[in-house]
Protein backbone atom coordinates (compact mmCIF):
# COMPACT_ATOMS: atom_id res chain seq x y z
CA UNK A 1 0.00 0.00 0.00
CA UNK A 2 1.79 3.38 -0.84
CA UNK A 3 0.85 5.91 1.84
CA UNK A 4 1.91 9.40 2.44
CA UNK A 5 0.84 11.66 5.27
CA UNK A 6 0.83 15.05 4.62
CA UNK A 7 1.24 17.96 7.06
CA UNK A 8 1.90 21.63 7.51
CA UNK A 9 4.68 23.15 9.65
CA UNK A 10 2.87 25.17 12.41
CA UNK A 11 5.31 28.02 13.57
CA UNK A 12 5.27 26.82 17.09
CA UNK A 13 6.91 24.14 16.08
CA UNK A 14 10.00 26.22 14.93
CA UNK A 15 13.24 26.89 16.81
CA UNK A 16 14.81 30.63 17.18
CA UNK A 17 16.53 30.32 13.50
CA UNK A 18 13.18 29.84 12.44
CA UNK A 19 13.26 26.19 10.81
CA UNK A 20 11.52 23.22 12.28
CA UNK A 21 13.04 22.18 16.07
CA UNK A 22 14.63 18.43 15.57
CA UNK A 23 12.48 16.99 18.23
CA UNK A 24 9.46 17.23 15.88
CA UNK A 25 10.34 14.86 13.00
CA UNK A 26 9.63 12.12 15.66
CA UNK A 27 6.49 13.52 16.40
CA UNK A 28 5.71 13.43 12.42
CA UNK A 29 7.05 10.19 12.33
CA UNK A 30 4.45 8.97 15.16
CA UNK A 31 1.79 10.85 13.31
CA UNK A 32 2.55 8.98 10.12
CA UNK A 33 2.75 5.63 11.51
CA UNK A 34 -0.67 5.99 13.48
CA UNK A 35 -2.62 7.68 10.77
CA UNK A 36 -1.18 5.03 8.17
CA UNK A 37 -2.13 1.91 10.78
CA UNK A 38 -5.50 3.51 11.02
CA UNK A 39 -6.15 3.53 7.47
CA UNK A 40 -4.89 0.37 7.34
CA UNK A 41 -7.63 -1.00 9.51
CA UNK A 42 -5.73 -1.52 12.67
CA UNK A 43 -6.28 1.96 14.88
CA UNK A 44 -4.24 2.13 18.05
CA UNK A 45 -7.14 2.37 19.78
CA UNK A 46 -8.27 -1.65 18.61
CA UNK A 47 -5.15 -2.83 19.17
CA UNK A 48 -4.94 -1.09 22.82
CA UNK A 49 -8.42 -2.80 22.65
CA UNK A 50 -7.10 -6.65 21.87
CA UNK A 51 -4.48 -5.59 24.49
CA UNK A 52 -1.88 -4.76 22.61
CA UNK A 53 0.46 -1.86 22.68
CA UNK A 54 3.91 -0.76 20.33
CA UNK A 55 6.31 0.97 22.31
CA UNK A 56 9.29 2.48 20.45
CA UNK A 57 12.48 0.93 21.21
CA UNK A 58 14.93 2.97 18.92
CA UNK A 59 14.83 6.40 16.58
CA UNK A 60 17.32 7.18 14.03
CA UNK A 61 16.95 10.22 12.24
CA UNK A 62 19.10 11.85 9.20
CA UNK A 63 18.40 15.05 9.04
CA UNK A 64 19.39 16.87 4.99
CA UNK A 65 17.71 20.03 4.98
CA UNK A 66 15.31 22.27 6.86
CA UNK A 67 11.44 23.09 6.53
CA UNK A 68 10.27 26.31 7.90
CA UNK A 69 6.42 27.56 9.52
CA UNK A 70 4.04 27.24 6.78
CA UNK A 71 6.40 24.43 4.45
CA UNK A 72 4.45 21.11 4.27
CA UNK A 73 6.11 18.21 4.25
CA UNK A 74 5.35 14.69 3.16
CA UNK A 75 5.56 11.34 5.25
CA UNK A 76 6.08 8.03 3.62
CA UNK A 77 6.42 5.28 6.08
CA UNK A 78 7.60 1.72 4.95
CA UNK A 79 7.73 -1.63 7.19
CA UNK A 80 11.38 -2.57 5.96
CA UNK A 81 11.60 -5.58 8.95
CA UNK A 82 8.97 -7.63 10.78
CA UNK A 83 8.84 -11.12 12.48
CA UNK A 84 5.69 -11.08 14.29
CA UNK A 85 7.36 -9.75 17.54
CA UNK A 86 9.59 -6.61 15.95
CA UNK A 87 8.89 -3.92 13.56
CA UNK A 88 11.06 -1.32 11.83
CA UNK A 89 9.82 1.55 9.79
CA UNK A 90 11.49 3.58 8.06
CA UNK A 91 10.49 7.14 6.52
CA UNK A 92 11.25 9.83 4.10
CA UNK A 93 10.18 12.65 4.93
CA UNK A 94 9.81 15.47 1.71
CA UNK A 95 9.19 18.96 1.90
CA UNK A 96 6.03 19.18 -0.62
CA UNK A 97 6.54 22.44 -2.31
CA UNK A 98 10.16 21.50 -3.49
CA UNK A 99 10.44 17.83 -3.63
CA UNK A 100 13.31 17.76 -1.68
CA UNK A 101 14.17 15.01 0.92
CA UNK A 102 14.55 16.89 3.99
CA UNK A 103 15.12 13.65 6.39
CA UNK A 104 15.27 9.95 6.41
CA UNK A 105 14.28 8.31 9.52
CA UNK A 106 13.55 4.79 11.01
CA UNK A 107 12.04 3.50 13.67
CA UNK A 108 12.00 -0.01 15.81
CA UNK A 109 9.05 -1.18 17.82
CA UNK A 110 7.99 -4.15 19.68
CA UNK A 111 4.32 -5.51 19.91
CA UNK A 112 3.69 -6.23 23.72
CA UNK A 113 0.85 -6.78 26.06
CA UNK A 114 -0.87 -4.20 28.50
CA UNK A 115 2.29 -5.33 30.58
CA UNK A 116 4.67 -4.49 28.35
CA UNK A 117 5.44 -8.15 27.93
CA UNK A 118 6.36 -8.69 24.21
CA UNK A 119 4.08 -10.87 22.46
CA UNK A 120 4.07 -12.08 18.84
CA UNK A 121 1.42 -10.82 16.79
CA UNK A 122 1.63 -14.62 14.53
CA UNK A 123 0.38 -16.28 17.05
CA UNK A 124 -1.79 -13.91 18.95
CA UNK A 125 -3.16 -11.28 16.04
CA UNK A 126 -3.47 -12.97 12.88
CA UNK A 127 -5.30 -9.75 11.66
CA UNK A 128 -2.87 -7.28 12.32
CA UNK A 129 -0.48 -10.00 11.63
CA UNK A 130 -1.65 -10.54 8.19
CA UNK A 131 -0.91 -6.63 7.47
CA UNK A 132 2.14 -6.07 8.74
CA UNK A 133 3.50 -9.12 7.35
CA UNK A 134 1.54 -7.89 3.75
CA UNK A 135 3.31 -4.42 3.90
CA UNK A 136 6.72 -5.89 5.07
CA UNK A 137 6.50 -8.57 1.39
CA UNK A 138 5.50 -5.58 -0.30
CA UNK A 139 8.79 -4.01 0.72
CA UNK A 140 10.90 -7.01 0.10
CA UNK A 141 9.60 -7.97 -3.41
CA UNK A 142 9.86 -4.16 -4.52
CA UNK A 143 13.84 -3.86 -3.05
CA UNK A 144 14.77 -7.53 -4.27
CA UNK A 145 17.72 -7.68 -6.22
CA UNK A 146 16.31 -8.01 -10.15
CA UNK A 147 17.01 -11.90 -10.72
CA UNK A 148 16.95 -11.80 -15.04
CA UNK A 149 19.81 -10.56 -14.93
CA UNK A 150 22.00 -11.83 -17.82
CA UNK A 151 25.48 -13.47 -17.01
Amino acid sequence: MDYIYERKINYYETDRMGVVHHSNYIRYMEEARCDWMEKLGIPMSLLEERGFTIPTLEVNVKYLYHVTSGDVITVTPVITAYNGVRMTVSYEIRDKGTGREVARAESKHCFTTRELRPVNMKKNDRETDAVMERLFEEYRAANEPDEKQED
